[in-house]
């Protein structure tokens, strides 16, 4: 099972835009979170939340570089969040380990990039017509299915592009990504679904607005919540978990797994 840290270097992500725009901020934060127990840290310069701005290759080519370079000296594994070819080329070259796409990867270029670069790929379902979060309501009684025919399709389609199944990640999304809370704890519920795959599952649930509906909570306040259902996640199967907090997040599995290991 593996931890991965989340290091938006963003305006505007929806729970810590701004916070870590500043290069020195960021590596600061990145080895913070290898520090706490993040197995990679995903590192995103384009927030897709519902309120995120697009912003060019070379925007995020920018803020993204220094930031990779100065952890990969330290030691830090690093996973990067974006979804344009370009990016995906250029961080390939400073030596990143895994790409996670929120557009599931549709993009031909993209998908020869990945090819080529022969790195693990995080591919994710999302309801949306556009990379970004929204508040449209939908059906949570057929997300399920929904989720199954998208991986379908996306396995096969990658298969066919020369990628390795071994290299294919399944993210089913959460939150507004995938019609809100009941969709989100539809997918929660029936986890096991996915492992008809044969694939390694992961999941972000971190802070998510789900979250918040149903505890009623702010952002900052969903630090509990986050944990119950990242705990939720880990004794269902899920491989890759990322996370705001991996310190929590880490003393839990630990303390499962101690309780698991005991004869």
């Amino acid at each position: 099972m593996k931890i991965v840290g989340i290091l938006n270097i963003t305006t505007d992500s929806f729970s810590d835009g701004m916070r870590y725009l500043e290069t020195p901020v960021a590596i600061e934060k990145g080895l913070s979170l290898a520090a706490e127990g993040a197995d990679l840290v995903d590192v995103g310069a384009e927030s897709t939340s519902i309120y995120g701005r697009k912003i060019t290759a070379a925007q995020e080519i920018e803020r993204l570089s220094p930031v990779i370079e100065a952890l990969r000296k330290e030691g830090v594994r690093i996973s990067v969040d974006t979804y344009k070819p370009e990016v995906m080329e250029h961080v390939v070259a400073l030596g990143v380990e895994m790409i996670n796409d929120v557009s599931g990867l549709k993009d031909e270029t993209a998908i020869r990039v990945v090819q080529r670069a022969g790195l693990p790929v995080v591919v994710m379902f999302n309801r949306n017509p556009d990379v970004r979060a929204q508040t449209t309501p939908r059906d949570h009684t057929t997300v399920m299915g929904e989720v199954v025919a998208f991986f379908s399709e996306r396995l096969k389609t990658l298969h066919d592009a020369g990628i390795a199944g071994d290299r294919v990640i399944i993210d089913p999304g959460m939150g507004l990504f995938i019609g809100g809370t009941e969709s989100s704890l539809m997918v929660l519920r029936h986890l096991e679904t996915l492992q008809q795959f044969g694939r390694k599952i992961y999941l972000s649930p971190s802070r998510k607005s789900f979250i918040g509906a149903v505890l009623d909570r702010p952002v900052e306040a969903r630090g509990y919540g986050t944990l119950a259902v990242e705990m939720w996640a880990y004794l269902h199967g899920v491989e890759y978990i990322r996370t705001h907090e991996p310190g929590p997040l880490r003393d839990a599995i630990r303390m499962i797994q101690a309780i698991e290991q005991v004869e």
